[in-house]
């Protein structure tokens, strides 16, 4: 059939197609395949539809198997001249995704794991249909990508970016204001620039959008490169604006009704306002004709690359039975190194500090952080001759894996509950995390944190899952262990300088740690 007849072939016509007897094992195999990954990866899978359904952040995600499903219905007409054929270089692909997810499951990183099993998923196509089918589906294998939930890691730096947008468009209202990392204050009251007002939402949704319409609606790629900028920088400066323009209302009905009107706007209005802004200022600028075929068959057909890839073929069931003991072998290899545990002692205790002694922990407001699945848990407090107190919070770890991850998402120093925020970035330490927090708009605390691994000493999360995955992937028992110390700020008495002097009287500060786990 001749590629302008079987673009328009009615939907009974393309089924047929690739019902054809070259086509019917293929599908066959890749439909085993699929039906063995969901199940042999379910917990990725359902944690992903999980967050699909219930993290308003992730429920545009819900029509991405619909738009891949329509992007390939488009091809079938096309891919139907294609003879699928299992092709060995196609492991390659399906065996780096199933590396990934080996090693985000060592780590307890769920966006590599659920990355893993997603890739996993596309990966099957090229080793069981060929290189000439999978060039003909690259876009929709790609956009596949966005099945995964990712964005959290980009709450932080939208927050503040938002935050700076919203106090120079307060400032030239001509409204007096001060901002203090998140927090702006103005006459009309205290605004927080929260998790949920980051446009981290509006930014990943939009995102998904602009991919898909630079592929059907542009040819250039210097288009669709300005296209995808445009769509990613235009979320971040409008959730500004609207930032800017609740506290601007507030100013004249009162903090409480412009903060409800935000939130229908924002959600409701104001998001389909900018994309058909952004919509109608490309419209203009697109080149590829609505007419165009999804797919240009021909030059898949006559590409002397693919010509030669496709000699390198295997036999398909063999291929079949590789990628099943590809999954069944990683996924047995995260089950032995998921039981792996370190030896702790069975009680451990904050040992003494020299110019300090042990006080009675009396926070202004209750803080305590957050390390489930850690064997040892302390929190206590330390004073000097000064008066000056702060805070120590330890944790111990036999082994990180599924809900025992020190660098997890929602460990550390910022608690449950609603009592705390996350202001800012704190001052700088060695090798450690710092972040400011605040409690009920007027209490103030600096909580620094280390990680500890073997000789690694760090406050970065990657760091510390890059060694966490090393010592699982080698099945090397080894402990965790995490130390935040914290101080309020007091009239007189900054956080940081009594943070800062503490540290120096436990250094040095990797092998205090080790002391204190009692693993040294």
């Amino acid at each position: 059939m001749p590629p302008d007849v079987a673009g328009t072939a009615a939907p009974f016509r393309k089924l047929a197609l690739l019902l054809a007897p070259a086509w019917r094992e293929a599908v066959l195999r890749l439909g085993l395949a699929w039906a063995a990954l969901l199940v042999l990866f379910a917990g990725d899978w359902a944690a992903m539809a999980d967050q699909w359904w219930n993290v308003s952040t992730y429920n545009h995600i819900l029509l991405i198997p619909a738009i891949v499903g329509w992007l390939v219905w488009e091809r079938a007409p096309f891919l139907a001249r294609l003879v699928p054929q299992a092709w060995w270089p196609g492991m390659i692909p399906l065996a780096g995704g199933a590396f990934l997810w080996m090693l985000g499951a060592f780590a307890g990183l769920d966006t590599a794991s659920q990355l893993g099993a997603v890739l996993m998923v596309i990966g099957t196509v090229p080793a069981l249909m060929g290189p000439r089918v999978a060039a003909g589906l690259v876009f929709p294998l790609g956009y596949m990508l966005f099945l995964v939930p990712f964005g959290d890691e980009l709450v932080p730096p939208l927050q503040m970016i938002t935050a700076a947008i919203t106090i120079w468009l307060v400032h030239l209202s001509g409204i007096p204001a001060a901002i203090d990392g998140v927090f702006i204050n103005t006459p009309a009251g205290l605004f927080e620039v929260a998790e949920a007002c980051s446009g981290v939402k509006f930014l990943i949704a939009m995102a998904a959008f602009g991919v898909l319409v630079a592929h059907l609606c542009f040819v250039s790629i210097w288009r669709r490169a300005l296209f995808l900028f445009v769509c990613l920088v235009v979320p971040i400066l409008a959730n500004g604006i609207r930032a800017w323009a609740t506290v601007y209302v507030a100013q004249m009905v009162g903090a409480e009704a412009a903060s409800g009107w935000d939130h229908i706007v924002y959600g409701w209005i104001f998001f389909a306002i900018v994309i058909g802004l952004v919509l109608l200022l490309s419209w203009r600028f697109f080149d590829r004709s609505a007419a165009a075929p999804a797919l240009d068959i021909k030059r898949i057909e006559k590409s002397p690359f693919l010509a030669g890839q496709s000699r390198k073929t295997m036999p398909a069931w063999f291929a079949l039975a590789m990628v099943l003991l590809l999954a069944l072998g990683v996924r047995g290899w995260a089950i032995a190194a998921s039981r792996l545990s370190a030896e702790l002692p069975r009680q451990i205790d904050l040992p003494p500090v020299a110019g300090w002694h042990r006080v009675h922990y009396a926070p202004r407001v209750w803080w305590e952080p957050r390390a489930r699945g850690a064997e040892h848990r302390l929190l206590g407090s330390y004073a000097d001759a000064q008066g000056r107190v702060v805070d120590v919070f330890f944790a111990a770890y036999a082994g990180q894996g599924e809900g025992r991850e020190a660098g997890g998402f929602g460990e550390g120093a910022l608690p449950g509950g609603g009592k705390w925020d996350w202001l800012s970035p704190g001052p700088a330490f060695p090798d450690a995390r710092s972040d400011r927090l605040l409690a009920e708009a007027r209490t103030g605390r600096l909580a620094v944190t280390w990680y500890r691994t073997g000789d690694l000493l760090t406050g970065s999360n990657v760091r510390l899952k890059l060694a966490n995955m090393r010592d699982r992937l080698l099945l090397r028992a080894r402990p965790t262990t995490m130390l935040i110390i914290s101080a309020e700020e007091r009239q007189g008495m900054p956080a940081t300088d009594a943070v800062r002097d503490f540290g120096r009287a436990v250094q040095p500060l990797g092998p205090w740690m080790d002391r204190t786990a009692g693993v040294r």
